[in-house]
């Protein structure tokens, strides 16, 4: 799978991601529609990246795609210089969990279990035993001031606690790439910049990185980088928002 400039060697080697000419198509009855077009995006380590642009401009595609959810239709990208999609499928599971941290907007939460094993699941899945694996969820439960819902089950949670708990999950293996799907947006101010404190001192380091799709701009001056996706093309990239957004 590779478009006409998608080869290794362009591929820059200390890139935390990096995308080369990634296109991807979705069916919709007899019709073909590119939601992305030859995206080329080079995510920097040690940097906190926003990912912004309207509903429907490919931001969840492309995200999803750089972190190996999707594949795409037709490019390259590579995740701290690994060719993620030239991996075999029980290869790329085992990546995800060793390196990458997801925070979704549906949170995806087990409804069967606590708030405290559902932070731990990461762990868990990678054989730490469970009464570690909640140690390290709970530190995190605290930090995000929701330590006194451990043992609460998701449906005892407000949407804004379990957006937490899914936030806890997605840190508590200490993933080199985070990557989060409007991860404020069920949080009043308060709480945002708690969460967006929290991510820069867990998820960004010089070995690390952090892609955010977000559409809140309270917290647009926090980001190190900004690109904007527009149609499925990423149309600025910069450390501010343009003027006309």
């Amino acid at each position: 799978m590779s478009g006409p400039s998608a080869n290794q060697a362009d591929c820059t080697p200390t890139a935390a991601i990096c995308a080369r000419a990634v296109s991807c198509d979705f069916q919709s009855g007899q019709q073909t529609i590119r939601v992305l077009h030859s995206i080329n995006a080079d995510i920097q380590p040690g940097e906190m990246t926003y990912l912004v642009g309207e509903s429907g401009s490919g931001k969840t595609t492309l995200i999803s795609i750089m972190c190996g959810i999707l594949w795409p239709t037709e490019g390259q990208v590579h995740v701290f210089g690994t060719d993620i999609y030239g991996l075999t499928d029980t290869e790329l599971v085992d990546f995800r969990l060793q390196n990458i941290g997801f925070i979704f907007q549906q949170y995806n939460l087990i409804p069967a279990i606590d708030a405290a094993s559902n932070a731990a699941v990461p762990l868990i899945a990678r054989g730490v035993p469970l009464h570690e694996a909640r140690e390290k969820a709970m530190e995190l439960l605290d930090a995000l001031n929701i330590g006194d819902q451990a043992g609460k089950l998701p449906s005892q949670l407000s949407g804004g606690q379990q957006q937490r708990v899914a936030i806890a999950r997605a840190l508590v293996h200490e993933p080199r790439l985070v990557v989060c799907d409007e991860p404020t947006a069920a949080l009043d101010a308060k709480s945002g910049r708690r969460v967006m404190d929290l991510l820069r001192e867990v998820a960004v380091a010089p070995d690390r990185a952090c892609v955010i799709v977000t559409h809140d701009n309270r917290i647009f001056d926090l980001a190190d980088r900004i690109l904007v996706l527009e149609d499925g093309r990423i149309t600025h990239d910069g450390k501010e928002m343009p003027k006309d957004h």
